[in-house]
């Protein structure tokens, strides 16, 4: 949809102390080595609010709300009060005001939206998550907040929605931008930047699923895209650094009734404000079926 192709380059750098400490503890004791790569991978890096997020900040009706299932209160945005709302999902490191872009069209076409920080992330509670508690949060605010019309999720948000209407999410329409595909590959990826060896990885992974009973497999994007029945309407950039453009490709092919945008130089976020890209997701949540 872009015609101009930049260089985009991965959110994810790592300082060489911590890469030290990591070849540190991989020589002394593997398994120290691995829970310290979870502890890593779980914490989200806090950024400052952007200047182009304030508005919606200033504007919206915020309360602490509190997830009975983990225990722990997130902060939610109220944006508009229509009677027709949208959930928005941001990406691992985001925030609620993250698909600002999105939100103010929305209002213009008379539909309010709901976001949160999720746990450990803006103003919510924590200092680690992961995907599964993404998941608890929206089920929450469904219970809480919902019917929702329509859901919008970037990168882990658009993992944690297919994977929230696979365990109950009902909506009547979905869009993901930049969402992450297989969690082993997401996983493999972040020991290779850590500079791990392979057996190190494959050691954090099976700590993980010692710690939620289950395979790691079971919330990777394509397999919960077998339960979507809904339309997807879906967007990847060819430049985006973080999530390779292949995991939309992947994904599309287990979605019963989806269409995929391949943008080019966006990158991972960029695409989030890209006028095109808006319109067609308007374009989309509002016409009729």
């Amino acid at each position: 949809m872009s015609e101009k192709s930049t260089k985009h380059q991965s959110s994810l750098r790592i300082p060489k102390p911590i890469l030290v400490t990591a070849k540190i503890l991989e020589v002394t004791s593997p398994k120290l080595a691995a829970k310290f790569a979870i502890k890593l991978f779980t914490t989200p890096m806090k950024f400052a609010l952007p200047k182009r997020e304030v508005e919606m900040d200033r504007n919206t009706r915020q309360e602490m709300v509190e997830i009975p299932v983990l225990g722990k209160k997130i902060n939610v945005y109220h944006y508009g009060d229509c009677q027709h709302k949208v959930l928005l999902v941001h990406g691992w490191s985001g925030r609620g005001t993250q698909l600002h872009s999105i939100a103010d069209k929305l209002l213009k076409c008379g539909y309010s939206t709901i976001s949160f920080d999720a746990p450990a992330h803006g103003k919510s509670e924590g200092k680690t998550s992961d995907m599964t508690e993404f998941i608890k949060c929206i089920l929450e605010l469904e219970k809480q907040y919902g019917p929702f019309e329509f859901a919008v999720g970037h990168s882990l948000g658009a993992m944690s929605v297919l994977n929230s209407i696979k365990r109950g999410l009902n909506v009547k329409k979905v869009v993901i931008i930049g969402s992450g595909d297989v969690i082993k590959d997401i996983m493999d990826d972040f020991s290779r930047k850590l500079g791990m060896n392979v057996a190190t990885g494959e050691l954090m992974i099976r700590m993980f699923e010692k710690k939620f009973g289950e395979t790691i497999n079971t919330y990777s994007a394509y397999i919960a895209a077998k339960e979507v029945d809904v339309p997807v309407l879906m967007f990847h950039d060819e430049d985006d650094a973080d999530v390779p453009v292949s995991a939309a490709y992947h994904i599309k092919e287990h979605l019963t009734n989806a269409e995929l945008v391949i943008t080019k130089g966006l990158g991972h976020r960029k695409i989030l404000g890209d006028s095109k890209v808006i319109k067609k997701i308007i374009q989309f949540l509002t016409e009729e079926q």
